[in-house]
């Protein structure tokens, strides 16, 4: 079983844990004696089986576990031994006589006696189960005494409302434990301090570039209606179209481009998502500029010094902005195109999926390349049947060594660029996503569900780790919480418990070699991309990556997942660090590593 699976076991066993004792508690409150008894025995066996999972998750990782183990685990030992013994006497049966007397005994005795012990357990519980829907990782101690004040006030309720008199040490007890965790802080969305706010200046382009030949594009973002699979679907694009115009340079070409906003009310920019240009480029609004409003124009400038497959999308208010369609594809070549190149960014606009298939026949023997995007926020799968291929480059870097694939897909996550290379064989070939096709060169029919997935960890030829060192370790958890800084509570997407703007930046200097370690305790997968760098792969889950060097800018970090990644801190500047689910970096999953 996988830790993602032990996550989502241990949710829902907890579930059934507060679901039997409060359904045992109300029962014996009602007099249901057998259906008391029954929910009582389901929950003391769901109580035991969640001491399996939590000593499971502990095994892989403190970070599955802190709460659990800290927080949940007293509170489930208090839940047995307070309403364990209750269960076994019944608090009136003191037979020892057998299973049949006792039955006997039970249905003579007010079964009522034992509903606030099960209540209790249902409380103590609950209280565990909140603290990790809704606070999470790190562990804190106000959280733990704030659930512990809240299992005491609604035992000592139940306990008024079911005729007795709780003494008053009790609600001065609850009234004491909720101060406290009141005291040290609930830890809800804890966090040292915001962002601090890094001055920017709006010249345009790369001073480094000036007076040099360049290739010059002009985009302007405006509101329009696009016909998707022939219907009119209203979309935000760049010149009228979905996707963008497509931007192409050659290594050494200069690249200007004038971004200009028509109609879009919440401004605009543009993000070169995995190019690594200067930090006065990179187009995130508040960190390296200001949103480019309705009238307005910003121009970037950098050099076309990576090759690759790249795409480029709006940064203001992102998750909205490229979900309407404000993005397009970037491509840098090394020469001039020989053979067949063609790119295939992947896109759903407003329920629809884009490209729409297209059929382009090939002669045989000729060089085919296909350049993949997913510019979704969530993991598409592609299979290219009718060939033999290889992957040349992930995420603009080539492979060392790719070997031979046939009959294999692939797993694209958000924001990720695969190239795949073959020669056109006599017989058509046609590349699926998601099952859909999206390209051919004639009529392919295949069933490419059931393929294996490639491992990109364990795919080519191995090279040694280019550094001997590392100066700086960044651990990010990644989870879910309720985040109480804003206006308004919001349940947010959190690292180390807090949620953007008040995550504390990373710092780095110049020349740091940099690791992440990157532990997804959510039950979603996060896309995490780094901007500004592009980084090294060293071990996921514990396992060595021991295929060609894997230099991503976006990787998917399944739940239970522990990715340990490396970079070189060579590109200086304040730079965003999020998930790539859009969705997940606009409610919290968004940080910044900065340069002292």
């Amino acid at each position: 079983m996988t830790v993602g699976s032990l996550l989502a076991a241990d949710l829902v066993i907890a579930v059934l844990e507060v679901a039997g004792w409060l359904g045992g508690g109300a029962a014996s409150a009602a007099r249901h004696r057998r259906l008391a008894l029954g929910l009582a025995a389901f929950a003391l066996l769901a109580t035991f089986a969640r001491a399996i999972t939590i000593t499971a998750l502990a095994r892989a990782g403190w970070w599955f576990a802190a709460e659990k183990v800290l927080i949940a685990a007293p509170l489930s030992l208090a839940a047995v031994v307070v309403a364990g013994p209750r269960l076994l006497r019944g608090d009136c049966s003191r037979s020892r006589r057998g299973v049949r007397r006792a039955e006997l005994e039970w249905s003579r005795a007010d079964i009522r006696s034992v509903a606030v012990p099960l209540l209790f357990a249902g409380y103590a519980e609950s209280g565990a189960l909140l603290v990790t829907v809704l606070h999470g990782y790190p562990a804190s101690a106000g959280a733990g005494l704030l659930a512990v004040a809240g299992v005491v006030a609604a035992t000592a309720v139940s306990w008024r409302v079911l005729g007795a008199r709780p003494s008053r040490v009790v609600f001065r007890a609850a009234v004491v434990v909720a101060v406290a965790a009141l005291v040290t802080g609930t830890g809800l969305a804890a966090a040292p301090g915001a962002a601090p706010a890094v001055p920017h200046d709006h010249q345009p382009g790369d001073a480094r570039t000036a007076g040099e030949a360049t290739r010059r594009f002009t985009l302007t973002a405006g509101t329009t209606t696009v016909r998707v699979s022939g219907r009119d679907v209203a979309a935000w694009a760049f010149n009228g179209q979905v996707p963008g115009p497509e931007l192409t340079a050659t290594v050494g070409d200069v690249l200007e481009v004038t971004l200009r906003n028509r109609d879009i009310a919440r401004g605009v920019t543009l993000h070169w998502h995995g190019y690594d240009v200067p930090n006065s480029q990179d187009g995130v609004p508040g960190v390296t500029q200001s949103a480019v409003l309705p009238g307005q124009e910003f121009v970037y400038r950098f050099r076309a010094d990576q090759a690759g497959t790249y795409w480029y999308h709006t940064h203001a208010v992102s998750d909205v902005g490229v979900r309407m369609g404000l993005y397009g594809v970037l491509v840098v070549r090394p020469a001039p195109v020989t053979g067949v190149d063609i790119t295939v960014p992947v896109h759903t606009l407003s329920g629809r999926p884009l490209p729409t298939p297209r059929t382009e026949p090939v002669g045989a023997g000729v060089p085919v390349r296909l350049r993949l995007i997913n510019t979704d926020s969530t993991t598409h799968r592609y299979a290219l049947a009718g060939t033999r291929f290889r992957v040349a480059a992930i995420d603009g870097s080539d492979l060392n060594g790719p070997t031979p694939l046939v009959d294999t897909a692939v797993l694209i996550p958000a924001g990720g660029r695969y190239d795949l290379v073959f020669t056109a064989p006599a017989t058509p070939v046609a590349l699926f996503v998601d099952g859909r096709a999206v390209y051919s060169t004639g009529a392919v029919s295949a069933a490419t569900g059931a393929w294996p997935v490639l491992d990109p960890l364990t795919y080519g030829v191995a090279s040694p780790v280019p550094w001997s060192r590392f100066d700086r370790e960044f651990t990010l958890v990644l989870d879910r919480g309720l985040d109480l800084h804003g206006l308004f509570p919001r349940y947010a997407h959190t690292v180390n418990g807090a949620a953007d703007p008040d995550i504390p930046p990373q710092v780095v200097r110049l020349d740091d070699i940099v690791t992440f370690t990157i532990v997804n305790r959510s039950l979603v997968v996060h896309p995490w991309h780094l901007h500004g760098h592009h980084v090294l792969v060293l071990s996921r889950n514990g396992e060595p990556a021991t295929g060609s060097p894997l230099w991503l800018d976006s990787f998917d970090v399944r739940p239970g997942d522990v990715w340990e990644v490396a970079f070189l801190a060579d590109n200086p500047g304040m730079w965003a660090n999020h998930c790539h689910n859009l969705a997940h970096a606009d409610a919290g999953m968004t940080l910044h590593l900065m340069y002292s």
